[in-house]
């Protein structure tokens, strides 16, 4: 009897678990009953944004790849073969000229430029200027000089490009302004060597030659004397080596003044 009484007492606890469960779900089930058009037009409503931010990712996959092959057709066109017959067989494109070839790559980049957003339509108008340098170097430099103030990447290398631009051109003040300006900024694309090595050569087209061999010593010297987080030498840079042999030319007294070289690693 006592058994059975602590059964039963179980199962009654258990029917009245059972019961408040059945109960909770009973009042669930009225409030969605009373509520079912708002709930049914809420998960409508989720699986259309649902739908909807599928459909974005994927249009934008599709985006970028088609973007980034159109680039690279135009980048094709603009590094084509010039020369008075096309190799036998090839399918490549091809010029006689590099005006025919420059003016091709500037019709493949406003198409690009005009079809696509960013970062697409920015890099196409810096290679459309970086063409116009031989179809039409003053609409060139004007080009490069608004793509200056794009900044990251094509900001710095249409900068440097201007630079040369003018160095060529003989503007050598607005030339050792900007790579002075470069040289600042230290990016990846146009490093403070780099920058500098041009500077230096301008310094002496302008007949400084100290201000030059200056640049030049500091940056070999820097270069050779370089140790990593280990106390190792570090490789110098090829800005650094054309830096030695310009100043070889610039200024003998002052290149036999330069550390020596470091050892390459592994050889003694």
């Amino acid at each position: 009897m006592a058994k059975y009484k602590k059964k039963r007492a179980r199962e009654l606890k258990h029917d009245r678990f059972r019961d408040a469960t059945m109960l909770l779900v009973d009042r669930l089930a009225d409030r969605i009953g009373q509520h079912r058009t708002q709930i049914l037009y809420g998960l409508i409503g989720l699986v259309v944004v649902a739908i909807g931010i599928y459909a974005i990712v994927r249009w934008r996959g599709r985006h970028a790849e088609e973007a980034g092959a159109a680039m690279g057709r135009a980048i094709a066109v603009s590094t084509a073969d010039i020369g008075p017959n096309p190799p036998p067989g090839s399918r490549d494109p091809f010029f006689t000229s590099q005006q025919e070839r420059s003016e091709r790559a500037i019709q493949e980049f406003e198409k690009v430029a005009a079809k696509y957003g960013e970062p697409y339509r920015t890099e196409a108008r810096y290679f459309i200027a970086m063409n116009e340098l031989v179809t039409d170097r003053l609409k060139a430099e004007t080009d490069l000089q608004n793509l200056t103030n794009a900044g990251g990447e094509i900001g710095v290398l249409a900068k440097f490009a201007l630079a040369q631009a003018k160095e060529s051109d003989g503007n050598l003040d607005q030339a050792a302004a900007l790579y002075s300006q470069l040289a600042s900024v230290n990016s990846p694309v146009v490093t403070t060597d780099s920058a500098n090595l041009r500077l230096a050569v301008v310094y002496n087209k302008q007949g400084k030659k100290k201000e030059a061999a200056d640049i030049l010593f500091n940056m070999v010297s820097a270069a050779r004397t370089a140790k990593d987080k280990d106390g190792k030498a570090v490789a110098e840079s090829a800005a650094a080596r054309a830096a030695a042999q310009e100043l070889l030319k610039v200024d003998p007294t002052r290149h036999s003044q330069l550390p020596a070289p470091a050892t390459p690693p592994g050889l003694f």
